[in-house]
């Protein structure tokens, strides 16, 4: 720029000056911004990495084992009574009433035998029952005479007491005589086979012209009646599980045949007594079977509703710690620091598991600790989850798994 001139224009140098201390002022503001503006992302990324490094966790609170557990037990039913029927009498079978699957009343003839010796003996004992009588009352007329010419010089006294005597000797053997033709009598009974209770033909081991032969030792059974309109049901507990299932425990059962249904019974008596070889206690379960679905010697699944123990806490088997410091779970302080607490196990019931001790049941327990979890390291705790009662309800035990003592 010129003046008119032509003589260049000239600034004065104190406005060069400002100019100049502007654009450092400037330069010094950017620069101030910039390095402001780095440290304060620097910050922010440092507090955000320091802040993601907490891991968040989620907690659960131990609960007593109130909640309605299981056992399941294999079993195998049994008629509430089963009578073999066995001969009394040898002989041939003459006939037969029922089958298998028939249904008799207590009385019924079942089936009679023919028994030919049996009838030629009761002929003989009521022939001998007749001598000794005919025997008996000839030696009373005797005994009477001679009794009466007792007061004269007639008799000897001694010939008196040897007629008296005679008389007292057939008496006897009339007695024996009667008491030989009674048992026949009643051994002639046996020829029918009759039912002793209501129930059920399960057996018939016999047919019309098969030889019999008496007792249960060297003759075979001929029928087996049953009952079933209740069934017995034995088990075998183990021990460990023995003081959890006392009279009038309520058990499910269930049989393969009926897959969709299942039976109510109840535990009514138990051996009291553990069987060596097995550890194991016998139990008695009834079943009602009025509607006769169920069958004598059926397998059946047992499913005991026993009760936990109310000592015991429940965890999340997701909460346990197992390295080389032992069994342990984590737990979260007030201050939301890991205190973690040994403890060990009273049953495994595979989701949830039942810790005999180490824990109180005010404390929060991590249910997925992270990896390499230590005391003292900070967490930060999610939203809380459900106590872990509601989660064990549906969980059974088994004979095999359900006792993990450490």
């Amino acid at each position: 720029m010129s003046q008119p001139d032509g003589n260049p224009v000239r600034h004065p140098p104190h406005r060069l000056r400002r100019a100049g201390i502007a654009f450092v002022l400037l330069a010094i503001a950017v620069v101030a911004y910039g390095l402001g503006s780095r440290a304060a992302q620097n910050s922010r990324l440092r507090d955000l990495t320091e802040a993601q490094a907490i891991p968040t966790v989620g907690i659960v609170t131990p609960s007593h084992a109130e909640n309605q557990t299981g056992l399941d037990l294999p079993g195998r039913l049994q008629a509430f009574i089963n009578a073999p029927i066995y001969a009394r009498v040898p002989g041939y079978l003459k006939s037969w009433k029922y089958d298998i699957g028939g249904k008799v009343k207590a009385g019924e003839l079942l089936a009679e035998i023919d028994t030919p010796d049996l009838d030629q003996q009761l002929q003989q004992a009521r022939a001998a029952l007749g001598v000794a009588q005919a025997n008996a009352k000839l030696a009373k007329i005797t005994a009477d005479r001679w009794q009466s010419l007792a007061g004269t010089d007639a008799v000897a006294t001694q010939d008196v007491d040897t007629r008296n005597s005679t008389l007292n000797a057939n008496i006897a053997q009339v007695k024996a005589a009667q008491a030989s033709l009674d048992q026949l009598v009643a051994e002639e009974g046996f020829k029918r086979l009759i039912a002793p209770f209501d129930g059920i033909v399960t057996a018939r081991d016999t047919d019309i012209g098969q030889l019999i032969n008496v007792g249960a030792t060297g003759g075979m059974q001929l029928f087996v009646v049953s009952e079933t309109s209740k069934l017995r049901v034995y088990v075998a507990v183990p021990q460990n599980y023995v003081p959890s299932v006392p009279p009038g425990t309520k058990a499910t059962i269930s049989v393969p045949e009926h897959p969709d249904k299942t039976y109510t019974g109840t535990v009514e008596a138990s051996a009291q007594a553990v069987v060596p070889s097995t550890g194991t206690t016998l139990m008695q379960i009834i079943v009602d079977n009025n509607a006769g679905e169920m069958m004598p010697g059926d397998y059946a699944s047992i499913h005991l509703h026993i009760a936990g123990d109310p000592n015991v806490l429940s965890v999340p088997s997701s909460a346990l710690i197992f390295d080389a410091q032992g069994l342990s779970v984590a737990t979260v302080s007030a201050n939301n620091r890991v205190l973690r607490k040994p403890v060990s196990i009273e049953r495994d019931l595979g989701a949830v598991v039942e810790l005999a001790s180490g824990l109180a049941p005010n404390d929060r327990v991590i249910e997925n600790p992270p990896d390499g979890v230590e005391n003292g390291a900070e967490v930060r705790v999610a939203t809380a989850a459900p106590a872990v009662a509601d989660a064990g309800k549906t969980k059974t035990r088994s004979a095999q798994g359900g006792n993990a003592k450490s």
